[in-house]
């Protein structure tokens, strides 16, 4: 445990789950700044019906970091906890709704986040990457014969679309044409950070987004921080299909040109080319760290324990992830 790093972890959903998980074993001065996008399930709904951030995401950040070496409190189960049954209530999550009440009554997302951590005793804390919702707009080419480019709206769109996304860009739904704006205090935490992390999770619906909102991104290429790309374990269907891991890292270099990084997280026997791999990282400025960070027994899942030993390498803390590709 190192406690006194700070440490700020962007996305969204079961990836940046996976690397806030690793960062708890490592320090308890972890920041989320959680994608604001989603559209589906019972975030879509809420955000629908109410106008309110999606809190889907938020929700799985927070009991992320609820999670004690003991096991998790009852308030953390009951956290994450979905109605059953066929009424207005099916598929909620209890989080999902108490977030939504604390975003009404208190008119402040981020006042809300803090007041939902209090509750559950979350050492760290959750931000949005914005104050308001947005909307994922994507270029998909292989839709139509002619070889055009098709826009699709919506994450759920872009996450499932059969065809390739070449692009994607940010649109702010109640302020149409509009600038997404970013949260000030997500802003202020990647700046006075030590160790920013972008990935792993989907990568043009949870990692991307955050270069597409120009404050993060500003304050991305300003940081002095120690900046981590970890990549997925296996492509994602509709989203990534047939994305090598150094793709990936192109994707993410033509969505934000002036980002430069220092290490590039893989492992071992997700990267079929290491040498194609350590080129593209060198391109970002940024050494190729590769390790067995695969969960043997859960399949598609980062170990957290193995991610926060590799972690440790690329900060240059003790401990060792296992060797350099």
């Amino acid at each position: 445990m190192t406690p006194g790093l700070r440490a700020v972890a962007l996305g969204g959903g079961h990836g940046l789950h996976a690397t806030l998980t690793a960062l708890r074993r490592l320090t308890t001065d972890v920041t989320a700044v959680v994608t604001v996008a989603d559209d589906g399930g019972s975030s879509g709904r809420l955000r629908r019906e109410l106008g309110l951030l999606p809190p889907g995401d938020l929700r799985q950040a927070l009991a992320a970091l609820t999670v004690a070496e003991q096991g998790e409190s009852l308030w953390a189960e009951v956290f994450q906890h979905r109605f059953g049954g066929s009424g207005a209530l099916t598929g909620h999550a209890v989080g999902n709704l108490l977030l939504a009440g604390l975003f009404e009554v208190l008119g402040d997302p981020v006042a809300a986040l803090d007041e939902a951590r209090r509750l559950l005793g979350v050492p760290g804390r959750v931000l949005p990457m914005s104050p308001e919702p947005l909307e994922i707009e994507a270029e998909v080419s292989g839709l139509d014969d002619d070889g055009s480019l098709r826009r699709i709206r919506g994450q759920v769109a872009v996450a499932s679309t059969p065809g390739r996304v070449e692009r994607i860009t940010l649109r702010t739904p109640g302020r149409p044409g509009g600038v997404p704006a970013a949260c000030e205090e997500a802003v202020r935490a990647v700046l006075d950070a030590e160790a920013v992390f972008l990935g792993p999770g989907s990568w043009f619906t949870s990692v991307i987004p955050h270069l597409m909102v120009p404050g993060l991104h500003d304050a991305l290429l300003r940081t002095a921080a120690t900046k981590i790309v970890v990549l997925n374990l296996v492509p994602q269907p509709g989203e990534t299909a047939g994305f090598s891991p150094e793709r990936h890292l192109d994707v993410l270099f033509q969505h934000a040109p002036g980002l430069r990084v220092d290490a590039v997280i893989a492992d071992r026997d997700s990267v079929p080319a290491p040498g194609r791999l350590r080129d593209a990282a060198a391109g970002l400025g940024a050494k190729t760290l590769l390790a067995d960070v695969a969960d043997p027994g859960r399949e598609g899942v980062h170990d957290p324990d193995a991610l926060a030993s590799c972690v440790r390498e690329a900060l240059g803390l003790s401990g060792t992830a296992g060797g350099k590709g």
